[in-house]
C-alpha cells in the first residue's frame, strides 16, 4: 500500500507581509514625529533658553552662559525683589535682556552716594560687582518693575531706559545649565534692608 505525504501548503499571505511591514514603520516615524513637535511646543510653551551676552550680570551670571527660563513663574505668583528676569526690552522688543529686579509697582528706588534705596531705605546688595557710581530717582507704576544688572556701572538697564513694563517679562531665571561645569540653580537672593 503506497502513502502519499500531504503536499506543504505555502503560505498564501507571505507576499502580502511585506507592504504590511512598511506601512506600520511609516506610521512609526509619523508618530514619533509628532510626539516630538508636541513635547517641543509644549516645552517652548513653558520655558526658554537663553544666552547671557557681555558682562552686564557679573558676578552672578558670566558671558556665554545659557539659563534655563520658567515662562509660568508670573502666571501663579508676582515678581519678587531679587528676581532674575527675562524680559523683551520696552525700546525694542525684538531684543531679549536679564536683569534683577530691584524696584516693585508703587516704590520708588533713588540711588544716591553709591547706594539704592527703596522708598528710602538702603538695599543690601551682596550680589553686586561694585556699588553704582551714577544717581537718580524713579517712581514705578502698578504694572511697571525697576530691574538693573549686578554689574551695576556696566548694565543698560532701568537706569538708562525707565521702568520695565511686567507685560515684557518672559520668565523667571531658574538654571544655568551650560556650560556644564557652571550647572547650579540661580540664587534669587532675599534682599535684607539695613537697619
Amino acid at each position: 500500500m503506497e502513502t502519499t505525504q500531504p503536499e506543504a501548503q505555502i503560505p498564501i499571505e507571505l507576499h502580502s507581509q511585506k507592504p504590511d511591514s512598511w506601512k506600520r514603520f511609516a506610521l512609526d516615524i509619523l508618530e514619533t514625529i509628532l510626539l516630538a513637535v508636541v513635547l517641543y511646543v509644549g516645552i517652548n510653551a513653558v520655558s526658554a533658553r537663553v544666552r547671557v551676552e557681555g558682562t552686564s550680570m557679573n558676578p552672578t551670571l558670566q558671558n556665554n552662559e545659557y539659563v534655563f527660563v520658567n515662562r509660568l513663574a508670573y502666571l501663579i505668583g508676582e515678581p519678587q525683589r531679587g528676581d532674575i528676569i527675562v524680559f523683551s526690552l520696552p525700546l525694542d522688543e525684538k531684543q531679549d535682556l536679564i536683569k534683577r529686579v530691584i524696584g516693585l509697582p508703587g516704590e520708588t528706588i533713588s540711588i544716591q552716594n553709591n547706594e539704592v534705596l527703596v522708598n528710602g531705605v538702603k538695599l543690601e546688595e551682596p550680589y553686586i560687582a561694585q556699588p553704582p557710581v551714577y544717581s537718580g530717582e524713579w517712581t514705578i507704576g502698578r504694572d511697571e518693575l525697576f530691574v538693573l544688572g549686578d554689574n551695576r556701572n556696566a548694565s543698560k538697564d532701568s537706569h538708562q531706559w525707565g521702568v520695565l513694563p511686567i507685560k515684557n517679562v518672559i520668565g523667571k531665571a531658574v538654571l544655568i545649565y551650560w556650560p556644564p561645569s557652571e550647572w547650579k540653580f540661580i540664587n534669587h537672593i532675599e534682599e535684607a534692608f539695613s537697619p
